[in-house]
């Protein structure tokens, strides 16, 4: 029976089984000794003898009523043990045993029993007789107070501790005292309680378990361990929940329990490679408790697996040209199993061609697919592999997949020209159209980087047009001209559509051939050649080259000149032209005042089939020399002879005295004529205009002026050097009036002295007949015309006509009207009239004319006539 003491009172803490059981299981006589339940038990087989006292009525009792019913006096214990002890000395003199039940582990202080009471003792004596306990091989756990004579717990107890791996736990000490001296054995029971839960040995229980194992195979796995004894200790075990493990649970000879693992689902390392249970044991105590360790199951790989790849079929793209050595396809075969069960080794089958494993190298090890020799899409577009992967166990298991290489194209290829025909030299005039060559265009590469285009240069005049697949014609697109173009550089330019296009070309040279088709050309139309009046026979005169831009003798050139009769004389009687290079000469020495140009044709003639010619207009004009000196034809003269005049003293100033008039037969800048004073006799009487030659007074005679007056006038051109010719006119004055005729203004004449006498008689008999009849009807003009004298000053036969007609036209001025005038004057000493006659075209011939005046009044001077030619 557990006893503990508590708030002062011993209560029982452990039920007890009835009197009937315990005779039935102990077999042993109980003796009543009262009518309340109280017996006392002896157990005779034991050594001391132990009583022990049930009460059975008070423990019925206490299981039914609360704590304060339960509390049963200190007195009414005291007695119980009394009686105890009083039977137990009766039974047992000799050798006596105070037994005490208490639990394990209460608290320190905690009184046990009154171990003075219990032993008979005074308690006021405890002192004096220096009571005292002494524990035998042990500790001092309890001790007596003395005051009290109450046994009470000092130390904690662990029954586990105190009693290892007993079921049992018994703690023997001594009481002594002294005076008399006696000895009391004291032996308390230690009662296990629940106090420790089941733990295993290992938290962690390793168990290898291969795949293989079939179900219902049993696995010893290590028991729990409890300090606690009896009902405290390990009850069951339980396993955690799972699909391949179970737990049956063993009872050993000592009563111990232990497990048994049971496996009930053959295991699969591949989908669980790792089972983790947890076992769990539990003990008997209330409340109970319980301890754990883990189950690590790991499962045993067998070679059950294949290798497998990740797919069974690779389709790859590789670029040609790869580098060698770079990677295609990296291929992974898992295998479930571990170890040299999973371990793979790969290598090409036997469906492999060997131009693939020569292309390809496969790394055993890893699977990796790499280029081995250079790829080129041209020769192969496609590989086809089969890859074995075995692995390394013991009986090997294989895998395989196949690979299908696209080789991708690369535009790695020139497009190729190829000329299948060409037709060179051809005519310059081939008809457009005409198809002068056949090429023909491919490229290795395939899609886009095979489709080629060809073309050539837009400023050709030649176009490209497709005969068929691949095939083009080159055709005539524009009229071609060997003259501009004499050949073509055609370049076939090919480009394909890959990315970065590629592109090659072809040059071609087309050679026209000329044909005469190009007529002979002069850089002018018309030519314009001054010549030197008075060359040279034979002289160059120009070099007139015609331009034929054919070839050989197509350009070959003739130089005619066309026949053209000027006045009964050929051309070719005036100028030669050299038939080879066109330079023109004069055969004759021209002279301009007869001859002043020239117009005839030169035609160039090519020696192609049929010739072709061309014509051009060369116009010859004879330049001017100064040549001719100036002649005055008036006043007229004889050869030689002083010219005598005759004015009247009363002469006006600014009246006209006379004009000399000079005509020079060159161009016109050289007979350009001035006129200027030589000499003079009083150069403040008289004034000359040197652009027309008349002489006129400054003032009015004086008295003091001498009667005669010489003047000497020089007439001279422009030319360079400068001709000349001198008049000497001798005025004298008289006092008779001289009657004036109206001047007519005289317009300069040119005139022509010829070298031929004879002919210059016979124009001059001529004209003076036909003047003699134009003198006589101007005469007959004039005089109807003569006008009426002035009021202020009455006409007398020495004045002179009014300023106005008087005027005498500037002989220096060449006039290019349809007619030139002539002047007329009358001088009635020397009775000599200027007949005006129309103006004949250019190159036509006149005649002047002078006459003698019949009057009487002076003397006939001399005729004579002379043939002069003036230009238009």
């Amino acid at each position: 029976m557990t006893v503990r003491h508590k708030e002062g009172s011993v209560q029982t803490w452990w039920t007890a089984p009835s009197a009937e059981s315990v005779k039935k299981e102990i077999i042993l006589p109980c003796l009543p000794l009262n009518t309340k339940g109280i017996v006392l038990c002896c157990f005779k087989d034991l050594i001391p003898l132990y009583h022990i006292l049930f009460d059975l009525t008070a423990l019925s009792t206490k299981l039914t009523k609360t704590t304060m019913e339960a509390r049963i006096s200190a007195q009414h214990w005291r007695r119980y043990v009394s009686v105890v002890l009083l039977f137990s000395a009766a039974l047992n003199t000799a050798y006596a045993v105070t037994h005490y039940s208490i639990p394990e582990e209460m608290e320190e202080g905690s009184v046990v029993a009154n171990l003075a009471a219990d032993l008979g003792l005074d308690v006021k004596t405890l002192s004096r007789r220096k009571m005292r306990l002494d524990i035998i091989s042990s500790k001092k756990y309890l001790d007596v107070n003395k005051e009290t004579g109450e046994l009470y717990i000092v130390e904690k107890m662990d029954r586990e501790y105190l009693c290892p791996a007993k079921t049992s736990c018994f703690l023997k000490m001594e009481a002594i005292i002294e005076n008399p001296q006696r000895i009391f054995y004291i032996e308390i029971e230690i009662m296990d309680i629940n106090d420790n839960a089941p733990h295993f040995r290992r938290d962690t229980i390793n168990l290898d378990i291969s795949e293989a194992t079939q179900g219902g195979e049993r696995f010893s796995v290590n028991n729990a361990v409890d300090p606690d004894v009896g009902s405290n200790s390990v009850k069951t075990y339980l396993l955690s929940e799972n699909e391949h493990f179970t737990i049956e649970i063993q009872t050993g000879r000592d009563g111990s329990k232990f497990a048994d693992l049971i496996l009930k689902k053959a295991l699969n390392r591949e989908q669980q490679a790792v089972h983790n249970l947890i076992l769990t044991a539990v003990d008997g105590g209330v409340p109970a408790r319980s301890g754990t360790a883990s189950i690590v199951v790991r499962v045993l790989d067998t070679n059950d697996n294949a290798p497998k790849f990740d797919k069974d079929n690779y389709k790859i793209d590789i670029m040609e040209n790869s580098p060698i050595g770079s990677l295609v396809v990296k291929l992974n075969a898992t295998d479930l199993d571990e170890g040299t069960n999973s371990e793979i080794v790969y290598s090409y089958s036997l469906y492999t061609s060997e131009k693939t494993q020569q292309t390809f190298h496969l790394n055993p090890n890893n699977g990796e697919i790499t280029v081995k020799e250079m790829i080129n899409y041209e020769d192969f577009r496609i590989y086809d592999m089969e890859v074995i992967a075995t692995d390394k166990g013991s009986n090997s298991l294989t895998g395989q997949c196949k690979l299908t290489i696209l080789v991708t194209d690369m535009n790695d290829n020139h497009p190729e020209i190829s000329i299948k025909s060409f037709q060179s030299p051809v005519k310059e005039v081939i008809a457009v159209d005409t198809v002068i060559a056949v090429v023909s265009v491919s490229d290795k590469d395939s899609g886009d980087n095979g489709i080629v285009d060809i073309r050539i240069a837009d400023t050709l005049p030649f176009a490209l047009r497709e005969s068929s697949d691949n095939y083009y014609e080159l055709v005539v697109s524009q009229p071609l001209d060997r003259e501009k173009v004499p050949e073509y550089e055609i370049t076939f330019t090919v480009t394909d559509r890959g990315s970065p296009p590629l592109s090659d070309n072809e040059t071609m040279t087309l050679e026209l051939l000329d044909v005469n088709d190009n007529v002979p050309q002069f850089p002018q139309s018309f030519y314009t050649i001054p010549v030197m009046e008075n060359n040279a026979p034979g002289a160059l005169l120009s070099s007139l080259t015609a331009f034929d831009p054919d070839l050989h003798e197509n350009q070959y050139l003739v130089y005619f000149i066309i026949e053209k009769e000027i006045v009964n004389t050929s051309m070719s009687m005036l100028f030669s032209i050299n038939p080879e290079n066109g330079n023109l000469y004069a055969l004759k020495t021209f002279d301009y005042e007869i001859e002043k140009e020239f117009l005839f044709h030169i035609e160039a003639r090519d020696s192609g089939v049929p010739p072709l010619s061309s014509n051009v207009t060369v116009h010859i004009i004879i330049v001017d020399q100064n040549d001719n000196t100036p002649v005055i034809v008036s006043p007229w003269r004889a050869h030689g002879s002083v010219v005598e005049e005759k004015i009247p003293r009363s002469t006006d100033k600014g009246s006209l005295v006379s004009k000399v008039i000079a005509i020079d037969t060159d161009s016109v800048q050289n007979s350009r004529i001035t006129y200027q004073f030589l000499q003079v006799t009083d150069a403040t009487l008289f004034s000359l205009d040197q652009y027309n030659g008349e002489i006129r007074t400054m003032r009015m005679f004086s008295y003091r002026d001498p009667r005669h007056q010489r003047l000497v006038v020089i007439a001279k051109d422009n030319g360079d050097p400068a001709l000349s010719a001198t008049v000497t006119i001798k005025l004298s004055t008289v006092e008779t009036a001289v009657k004036a005729y109206s001047d007519m203004t005289e317009v300069p004449l040119e005139y022509d002295i010829f070298s031929d006498l004879n002919l210059y008689l016979v124009i001059g008999l001529g004209s003076v007949s036909f003047l003699l009849l134009i003198t006589i009807l101007v005469t007959c003009v004039l005089k109807c015309q003569k006008p009426m004298p002035s009021k202020a000053a009455p006409p007398s036969r020495n004045s002179v006509i009014s300023e106005r007609n008087s005027t005498i036209a500037d002989s220096t001025l060449v006039s290019n009207d349809a007619y030139w005038y002539s002047l007329f004057l009358a001088e009635t000493r020397k009775g000599k009239l200027v007949v005006r006659q129309p103006v004949p075209k250019a190159g036509s011939r006149y005649i002047v004319s002078s006459l003698p005046r019949s009057t009487g009044l002076t003397e006939t001077s001399d005729s004579a006539a002379s043939t002069l030619q003036y230009p238009k």
